[in-house]
């Protein structure tokens, strides 16, 4: 809980950051809850502010995507916000488009040519299971049981709570939804 009483979490963390509630499903520094989403968040219905997620989500399997997400949901506060920062598909596929080697974060030593990036870049090593795109994610979230989505920018927010983007990253190659209970 943050010293104005907002209660937010990090879910999918990866190490856990000061000042969040932080939850992943592999146990680390800092983690604070340590459990699989798709078995439900050790939470109470209504009780969180705000959750952010920064590359988890495409973590999850395409049949698991609604359950997650209603899962977010049913953690937050009436008028809750979900926060998250996906791989952009439509900014990879551009890059290649544009053969913009530079965009690809994957190493001449991984991959060589542009359509090899662009691959393992979207799959991220085999990690990514769901690709992204913001009408994809508009769809999942509605279906999920959010009333509002709203595509925003790298460290802007429609919402009231302005610290919600501070654990943005990434923003060349992702995605920045935000979505209301």
């Amino acid at each position: 809980m943050t010293a104005t009483g907002i209660k937010r979490l990090n879910w999918g963390c990866g190490a856990g950051v000061p000042g969040w509630i932080n939850s992943d499903q592999r146990e680390g520094p800092g983690v604070d809850l340590c459990c699989d989403i798709r078995n439900g968040l050790p939470l109470e219905t209504s009780s969180v502010d705000y959750v952010v997620s920064i590359h988890a989500l495409q973590e999850i399997a395409y049949s698991d995507l609604i359950p997650v997400l209603s899962e977010l949901r049913r953690i937050l506060k009436r008028n809750g916000i979900l926060r998250l920062c996906l791989p952009d598909l439509d900014k990879g596929i551009d890059a290649y488009q544009r053969q913009d080697k530079d965009y690809f974060l994957i190493p001449d030593d991984e991959v060589k040519s542009l359509g090899a990036k662009l691959i393992v870049q979207l799959i991220w090593y085999g990690y990514s299971h769901t690709l992204f795109t913001y009408e994809f994610i508009h769809e999942m979230l509605l279906k999920a049981g959010f009333s509002r989505v709203n595509q925003c920018g790298f460290r802007q927010t429609k919402s009231s709570h302005s610290a919600i983007v501070e654990l943005d990253n990434r923003a060349a190659e992702s995605l920045f939804v935000e979505a209301v209970v």
